[in-house]
């Protein structure tokens, strides 16, 4: 499980590191706008949402070792792809592929931990096998920055390629699952997408809105409007995301993943106010960490509170499927907010993050089990 986690850590610390290079790197190169530029940043999420549920049934099935090697290598290629790019159409295939191996990546994986894991102890087995993949998409950014320094755009993109095959070498030799390996049928609309899980789906992807006009933005906004603070902000996000993660999870268990996830929607949006209002490096750096910290539990407790409506029956389609609605939502803010922030400006675009982040908690009252007590998912058990 080790290997598994270090594999998919550094898969999404490329994704995370080119988080942190396009933007940049399509204004300086490519003299593109922001509305472009979020398009291409948020691509790869298009892809990403697409192959999760299709990786996630597989994994139940016993297949998760080739499709998470399989994933490994499709991010390699795609990182080669950014080295190697000319235009901007170039760049935008590679980010397909590069979120179609991302989304085998880790939504194989996963079922992969959880069949071996107490229903009781879900949440935070989530939670924690998940910073395999936040940790990389929060900390890659952080290694863009001392890569660029040391040697421009081509030594982030030679970063990004020798990640992915790390990823695949340390799958290659983890030992496979011990579990049976039965037939894939032919695939329906509810074997991808289970009941249960559109509630769930909804309110994570309206949260990730949140995060994709952070990740398609943040450093257009603090370096366009002066602010200041550009090589830092995802960094403090980063940190805030990773420390309230580590340290809260176990609370989704203690606590329900409807209570969590309402307390943290109101975080997020209370964060994304302060940067569409920050008149300071400080302050927007003050509102990149609580944003962070908001955003770092809403993924483990829609988790949990989905694997109780679904039964836990088949656990890698239905998180597979609610973590599709995660790439949507920033597959939705990159160009969505580009428009807004090329219409108003970037203040606009955070404040309408907001906006999405105030309706997921509002949706957090529809969050119910079905079952006899009809009592809402996490907060009894």
């Amino acid at each position: 499980m080790r290997r598994l986690w270090a594999a998919v850590l550094c898969g999404y610390l490329a994704l995370g590191a080119t988080l942190q290079e396009l933007p940049g790197y399509l204004t300086g190169t490519f003299a593109a706008g922001p509305a472009i530029t979020g398009l291409t940043v948020g691509a790869a999420f298009a892809a990403t949402a697409v192959t999760r549920p299709f990786a996630g049934r597989a994994g139940d099935a016993g297949l998760a070792r080739l499709v998470v090697m399989t994933g490994g290598a499709l991010t390699a290629v795609a990182a080669l792809g950014h080295l190697l790019a000319g235009n901007v159409v170039v760049l935008l295939v590679a980010r397909l592929v590069m979120g179609a191996g991302e989304g085998a990546l880790f939504s194989a994986a996963l079922p992969w931990v959880l069949s071996r894991a107490p229903a009781g102890l879900r949440g935070r087995v989530t939670g924690w096998f998940g910073l395999s993949m936040w940790g990389g998409l929060a900390c890659g950014p952080l290694l863009a920055v001392g890569f660029h320094e040391l040697g421009g755009s081509t030594a982030v993109w030679w970063l990004v390629l020798a990640l992915p095959l790390a990823s695949t070498a340390l799958v290659a030799t983890t030992p496979r699952a011990t579990g049976e390996r039965t037939r894939l049928r032919p695939t329906s609309w509810r074997d991808l997408v289970p009941r249960g899980v559109g509630a769930t789906g909804t309110c994570l992807g309206f949260a990730a809105y949140g995060y994709g006009t952070l990740t398609a933005l943040l450093v257009l906004h603090l370096t366009v409007d002066g602010i200041g603070g550009e090589n830092l902000g995802l960094a403090v996000f980063s940190v805030a995301f990773l420390v309230v993660r580590a340290a809260g999870s176990p609370l989704v268990d203690r606590l329900g993943g409807v209570r969590v996830a309402q307390a943290v929607l109101v975080v997020e949006a209370a964060g994304l106010v302060l940067l569409a209002t920050a008149a300071t490096s400080a302050v927007a750096l003050a509102g990149a960490a609580v944003t962070g910290a908001g955003l770092s539990l809403i993924f483990p407790s829609t988790a949990t509170v989905t694997l109780g409506r679904t039964g836990a029956l088949r656990p890698g389609v239905a998180v597979g499927a609610i973590t599709s609605c995660w790439d949507l939502g920033i597959l939705a803010a990159g160009p969505l907010g580009g428009l807004v922030a090329d219409r108003y400006g970037y203040r606009p675009a955070f404040l309408v993050a907001a906006g999405v982040a105030l309706a997921a908690f509002a949706l957090t009252a529809t969050l119910t089990v079905p079952g006899r007590t009809g009592r809402r998912s996490g907060v009894s058990r």
